[in-house]
């Protein structure tokens, strides 16, 4: 745990808190504790005060609808596993059986569950200051970036842009799922994007649509695909 409080920038007087805000219910299944989920309820709740002040207060001549928008996009799951997996929290849960054997410690919904939880167990540890002192220290990067209009769009909607930027006439994008695995509650899946037909990239994820988001992604981080 000290390990992780170092990652986290921050030591908790109660670390029982930070336990729970690390148990999936598939462990506290397992051995009879309290799971993240209420603390994910929380957070999520905090998290989002936390951004949508801090958009009102940096982004003064921007509408409510695209304010929506953007906090969206900061505070969307992928986002938040991405911070998560930076952070390397994947590595700090505490997860049942199957779900170790499934490779659930890098699923991106757990993740970004894991991370809210964390952020109530901050809240209830310490307070909203510190609440936004720790998302200000983990996040500042991913929020300048908003103010700077960097992310105000997902990945998909951000292809369709560049792609109608750059290509003339007639433009197909397509997202084909490719193979499913896994049992049926926990499939994984694989998504092709193709251009007028050509393969351009592709992406995996436990959902078609976190598939698709990291298939576009994929495909805007290869500058030359495009």
């Amino acid at each position: 745990m000290k390990e992780l409080e170092q990652k986290l920038g921050y030591t908790f007087k109660d670390d029982t808190l930070l336990r729970v805000a690390l148990t999936h219910s598939s462990y506290s299944n397992e051995h009879r504790c309290k799971s993240y989920e209420r603390m994910e309820f929380l957070g999520d709740s905090v998290l989002s005060i936390i951004v949508s002040e801090y958009l009102y207060a940096k982004m003064d001549n921007v509408n409510e609808g695209d304010l929506s928008r953007i906090r969206a996009a900061l505070v969307c799951e992928e986002s938040l596993a991405d911070v998560a997996r930076k952070m390397e929290i994947g590595k700090y849960i505490f997860l049942g059986k199957g779900e170790e054997k499934a490779g659930s410690r890098n699923r991106a919904s757990i993740l970004s569950d894991v991370f809210e939880a964390i952020l109530a167990a901050v809240y209830l540890d310490a307070g909203m200051d510190k609440a936004k002192e720790y998302i200000f220290d983990v996040m500042g990067d991913v929020l300048c970036d908003a103010i700077q209009n960097k992310t105000q769009k997902d990945y998909k909607s951000r292809l369709q842009e560049l792609v109608q930027q750059r290509y003339h006439g007639r433009t197909q994008i397509e997202y084909n799922t490719i193979k499913e695995n896994g049992p049926e509650h926990k499939k994984v899946f694989l998504i092709e994007l193709s251009i007028n037909g050509k393969v351009i990239s592709s992406g995996e994820g436990f959902s078609k649509k976190e598939a698709e988001q990291l298939a576009a992604k994929n495909a805007l981080s290869d500058g030359n695909v495009l």
